[in-house]
């Protein structure tokens, strides 16, 4: 047992070195576009399924809410938190299609869409990503492995450049502590 526990965090720690390594250029655009995004009034929509769900979720909640500092709170929406709607679409128009026309309803021109995919290959995610586009808005994507097929569909692309599901998930959700933080150091109230 003591060594499948050590393997594993040292799996993780080895994940961990590849983003500080790998992916500093990409969370810092990522972070400025975010903060000129909420400077402009604009609003971050963030989709993703399973425990990309409820990254996106938590992600939305730290901006609206607090995550380590007072702020005022900042427009974010989780594509994947309403049932009622998330059911109706799928049952309506297919899965493939949630994310989709909730950005069709929702997005104005020079809003942030963050979609969240282990696989880079989730195609209500890419789907919702490309009408985002088409939108005007900025899109930026958290994935996995080789990024998939959204990594060459988005504004910025982060891909954690390891295999394991829950290793990738591990990274995406310190990515979104990271960038929590860079929002808080710009809107806190104490600035």
């Amino acid at each position: 047992m003591k060594s499948l526990i050590n393997d594993y965090l040292q799996e993780h720690s080895r994940a961990l070195d590849l983003v500080r390594q790998t992916l500093n250029k990409e969370l810092q655009r990522a972070a400025a576009v975010i903060l000129t995004g909420l400077r402009g009034n604009h609003k971050i929509l963030t989709m993703g399924n399973g425990g990309s769900a409820a990254d996106a979720q938590h992600f939305c909640a730290e901006l609206v809410g607090r995550f380590r500092s007072e702020k005022r709170p900042l427009p974010a929406i989780d594509l994947s938190s309403n049932i009622p709607v998330l059911t109706a679409l799928a049952n309506d128009f297919g899965f493939d299609e949630v994310f989709r026309r909730q950005i069709l309803a929702l997005a104005s021109p020079g809003d942030l869409i963050i979609g969240i995919s282990t696989s880079g290959r989730s195609a209500n995610v890419l789907n919702g990503l490309h009408t985002a586009k088409t939108c005007g808005c900025t899109t930026i994507a958290l994935l996995g492995n080789d990024g998939g097929a959204i990594a060459n569909q988005v504004d910025i692309p982060i891909i954690v450049p390891v295999a394991a599901t829950s290793h990738i998930q591990e990274m995406h959700i310190t990515i979104l502590h990271l960038l929590c933080i860079l929002i808080d150091r710009e809107f806190s109230a104490k600035k």
